[in-house]
């Protein structure tokens, strides 16, 4: 493990970057002739660069891609070099101007900078810490650390994160109520109300603060929702999409780079409540899981397309293609041929190779880190998503402090054997909760396995209140202490970390946080989580630590994309079978006609030159996507009841007609937080 002040790698960069030993006095003097010179023209030329020669080049820039060396880093005071220069960098202390007109006071004291050119929209300068590289720079993955958080509950809404949108609206559950009870609420500001959210649960000064934490991630979770909607689906269709390029924007400024997570998938991929519809499952299960799954990859190939576009392969360098599946009803084979079915998709978009599109995470469907275990060798740079929460099974009745070391000994092994043995790992969420205490943590009127009374599983006895567990007012110092270490006992043993979640919102009932454990900013405001997490480094005490580097592979080199044809025919795609369903030959399916629904780029003013981007980065990727073929009936691609297969059509009309197996009706769940 590395020194809190001096992190592995930079001493390995000191010793590869030594700088000799002086020979004489002569040269030290001749060498601070030359350094002064030096210094002499910088001063003289950097401004000129910035304020001419760098204006003219971004007005002849029709790729809006210019990437200055982050070798001259921008000063802490952000100040002009003249009346009238713009101020487009800054450091600790600078100030910037909001996109909402406003002005803000940029804190950072690890280093960080902001950088925002209006007549350079794409500029890849700006880094979030000294230890991070600059967006204009290699992230090296297995040596440069992910710390992260997650935007949750923002574009995707989740009753315990955004409280007060579910709480005006009693009984509803998810978003799909949500919807349905906002649309017939006119008066009330209707399906708008959404877009009020969008706008004001998550700001630029957001990002901001997050790159002042020492984060250099963020992972954002959107629906399928961002790209369409379909017969009759509630849902706001499109609008989160625009509050997405808002982040791109926001993370490009400062530094931050992002994991985009397909969070809800039509259909539902869990039945869970984050996925748009608490109930059953409804992706490769069921009499429509083969039709969804087809609509699911089509909108991962249209978000692959999007941001392995030159303008935002550099900000946007990950790509969780699907959140949570639930490996209980699909089966991991399945998963495992829709995941390879998603690699290839994302591949033809992206190209092959370092700095071509981004990292593929595949979320483990609780299967277990090692369930996955040399899956898809030589594919190019895929990596683990591991979802790891003590707050969900069994309650504990220890205090806070009794469990400061649960995540070093709980996680810490598996992280670093499939590190070793599948790649790349990280956790895409945890937090700092061991317990289920919360308003609406296990869903709405759910209840709490601590308080027993939780309505699915057990039975679970009653441990006691969970007032002390969500009164953060009334925490003292030692329960902040034992928290703030929770933390960073976690942050060692996962390595590669997004934070779950960013942001809790206020109740309506109290006013104030109801689920404290589970917000980042909370605990900076309040003195429970560290304000610099390279604090971690050794709390678990690891000996035996993953070492890097990963294989040439999985970061894009040597063999990258060389999959063993019997790999590629043992996860063929489509499946042969689904579960709770008949051979796929008999079960709906969509045909791949449909015009492509191109992501919408953002528009700049300053510069009517910039180019932006079509929404596709591979021209060549011309085949339609999945719609239903129009002499067939379909069922509802959420299926709450058993449903038969619809007449035959089409091609098969003259088949024999055979009746599905009834589809398992999924329980309620079990929340996976």
């Amino acid at each position: 493990m590395s020194s809190l002040s001096q992190p592995r790698f930079l001493k390995e960069k000191e010793a590869a970057y030594a700088v000799p030993a002086s020979r004489s006095r002569r040269n030290i003097i001749i060498l601070s002739a030359l350094a002064g010179l030096v210094l002499l023209i910088i001063a003289v030329v950097v401004p000129i660069y910035f304020l001419v020669i760098k204006h003219h080049s971004n007005n002849n820039d029709s790729a809006g891609t210019s990437k200055p060396s982050s070798s001259a880093s921008p000063s802490s005071s952000g100040s002009p070099s003249s009346p009238k220069a713009a101020i487009i960098t800054g450091g600790d202390g600078s100030t910037t101007t909001l996109d909402d007109g406003s002005s803000y006071t940029y804190h950072n004291a690890f280093g960080g900078y902001w950088y925002q050119d209006p007549n350079d929209p794409f500029n890849n300068g700006a880094r979030a810490q000294s230890w991070s590289p600059a967006l204009n720079e290699t992230f090296n993955y297995g040596s440069d650390s992910i710390w992260g958080v997650n935007l949750g509950g923002w574009l995707n809404t989740e009753p315990f994160i955004a409280p007060a949108l579910y709480q005006k609206y009693p009984g509803v559950i998810d978003e799909w109520g949500l919807s349905v009870a906002m649309a017939q609420d006119t008066a009330g500001g209707g399906l708008s109300q959404l877009e009020d959210h969008y706008k004001t649960f998550i700001t630029e000064v957001d990002f901001a603060q997050i790159a002042a934490a020492g984060l250099n991630f963020v992972r954002i979770p959107i629906p399928y929702w961002c790209i369409e909607t379909r017969d009759g689906e509630p849902f706001l269709p499109k609008t989160c999409w625009t509050y997405f390029l808002k982040a791109v924007e926001w993370a490009r400024k400062y530094g931050i780079r992002i994991n985009l997570d397909l969070h809800a998938l039509p259909g539902s991929q869990n039945g869970w409540n984050h996925s748009g519809k608490l109930g059953t499952v409804n992706v490769l299960n069921g009499t429509m899981g083969l039709a969804n799954a087809q609509r699911s990859l089509d909108y991962i190939r249209i978000l692959a397309e999007f941001i392995s576009q030159p303008q935002y392969k550099d900000v946007v360098v990950m790509f969780g293609v699907t959140n949570e599946p639930q490996s209980t009803f699909i089966g991991q084979e399945n998963l495992s041929r829709y995941y390879l079915q998603a690699y290839n998709l994302v591949r033809e978009a992206s190209g092959i190779g370092a700095g071509n599109g981004p990292m593929i995470s595949y979320h483990d469907g609780f299967v277990g880190l090692n369930g996955w275990a040399g899956f898809l060798p030589g594919a190019d740079r895929i990596s683990l998503d591991y979802h790891p929460y003590l707050c969900f099974g069994s309650q504990t009745s220890s205090p806070m402090s009794a469990n400061i070391n649960r995540p070093c000994t709980t996680w810490g092994g598996s992280m670093n054997d499939s590190m070793s043995a599948f790649g790349l790992t990280a956790a895409g969420e945890f937090s700092n909760a061991i317990t289920d205490c919360g308003t609406f943590v296990n869903g709405v009127g759910l209840g709490t396995r601590y308080e027993g009374t939780y309505q699915n599983g057990g039975p679970w006895p009653n441990i006691g209140s969970c007032q002390p567990w969500i009164d953060w007012q009334s925490w003292d110092a030692d329960m902040k202490s034992s928290i703030e270490k929770f933390a960073l006992s976690s942050m060692d043993a996962l390595q590669n970390w997004f934070f779950w979640t960013w942001k809790i919102g206020n109740s309506t009932t109290s006013g104030t946080v109801e689920s404290p454990a589970w917000s980042y900013q909370l605990g900076l405001q309040n003195g429970w989580m560290p304000t610099d997490p390279r604090k971690a480094s050794g709390a678990c005490g690891n000996t035996d630590p993953w070492q890097p580097p990963l294989a040439p592979s999985q970061t894009g080199g040597s063999g990258a994309g060389q999959i063993p044809a019997s790999v590629s025919s043992q996860f063929a795609w489509p499946p042969t079978a689904i579960s709770n369903a008949a051979d796929v030959t008999l079960l709906p399916q969509y045909t791949q006609t449909g015009t492509i629904p191109t992501l919408p780029v953002p528009s700049f003013t300053a510069s009517s030159s910039v180019n932006a981007g079509n929404g596709w980065a591979n021209p060549s990727d011309t085949s339609g996507i999945a719609v239903p073929i129009a002499t067939c009936t379909y069922p509802s691609a959420w299926l709450e009841s058993a449903v038969p297969l619809p007449p035959p059509c089409g091609p098969q009309a003259a088949a024999p007609q055979r009746r599905a197996d009834e589809p398992a009706i999924t329980p309620a769940p079990t929340p996976s937080r």
